[in-house]
C-alpha cells in the first residue's frame, strides 16, 4: 500500500479538494482505496458520505488506521500539523502533496511549513518524496506570477497548478472527484492533474 499524505498547516489552503480527487482518480482506474480523514472538521469523511453508490468505490479509514489489503491510503491532514505529529506521518508517507494558494498568507504559512519538512529525515535520505501544486490559480493574475515564483525558489519539485473552477464546487456537493463527471466537462481540469498523477506513479512505484 502507497501512503500520499495531503498536508499544509494553513486551513483553506486545497488540502480536500486535493485528497478527494485523489481518491476519486484511483478509484476510477479500479484500484482499492482507502480515505483517511485526520482534519476534526471531517471534510472528507462527509465528502464520502455524499458519494452515490454507482461510483467507484472509497471506503474511509477506521481508527485513523489504513488496512494494507488497499493500494492506495489517501490521507487528508488537519491545518497546523506541526511537531511529534507530523514526523509521524511523514514516516508512514510514501509521497507529500503541500497545496498552495496564491496569496500572502498561505504563502507565508508554507514557507515555514516547508522548512519544517527540509528537516524531516526521511525527506533529507529520499523515503518520502514531496512536491507542491498551486491551488485555485488564475494565471492572468499578479498573484499567479507571484506564487509561480515562491514555489520556484522552493526546494521540492513543482507539478502543477490548478486552476479555480467550479467543477470542484460541484464535485464536492455531489460526492465525486472530477473524474467522475462527464469529461467535456472538466478536460481542462484533467489535463492540469496529469503531471500530479505521473509523478506520484513514478515515485510511488519506483
Amino acid at each position: 500500500m502507497k501512503n500520499i499524505l495531503v498536508a499544509n498547516p494553513k486551513g483553506g489552503s486545497g488540502k480536500t479538494t486535493i485528497a478527494t480527487n485523489l481518491a476519486g482518480y484511483y478509484a476510477k482506474l479500479g484500484h482499492a482505496v482507502v480515505l483517511s480523514d485526520l482534519d476534526r472538521q471531517q471534510s472528507s469523511t462527509n465528502w464520502l458520505a455524499r458519494r452515490p453508490t454507482n461510483t467507484p468505490l472509497i471506503e474511509l479509514a477506521k481508527n485513523k488506521g489504513a488496512d494494507k489489503q488497499f493500494d492506495w491510503n489517501i490521507i487528508d491532514s488537519p491545518g497546523g500539523f506541526r511537531n511529534e505529529k507530523l514526523s509521524d506521518a511523514v514516516k508512514l508517507a510514501d509521497c507529500i502533496i503541500v497545496p498552495i494558494q496564491p496569496s500572502a498568507f498561505d504563502m507565508g504559512a508554507t514557507e515555514d511549513f516547508l522548512n519544517l519538512l527540509i528537516e524531516e529525515k526521511t525527506i533529507r535520505k529520499q523515503k518520502t518524496f514531496v512536491a507542491l501544486v498551486g491551488m485555485r490559480v488564475n494565471s492572468r493574475t499578479n498573484a499567479a506570477v507571484k506564487l509561480a515564483e515562491f514555489m520556484g525558489a522552493a526546494h521540492f519539485p513543482v507539478l502543477t497548478s490548478l486552476r479555480n473552477a467550479q467543477c470542484y464546487v460541484t464535485a464536492a456537493e455531489l460526492g465525486l472527484s472530477i473524474f467522475d463527471m462527464r469529461p467535456s466537462q472538466v478536460s481542462q481540469d484533467i489535463e492540469q492533474w496529469q503531471p500530479l498523477t505521473e509523478w506520484l506513479m513514478d515515485v510511488a512505484v519506483s
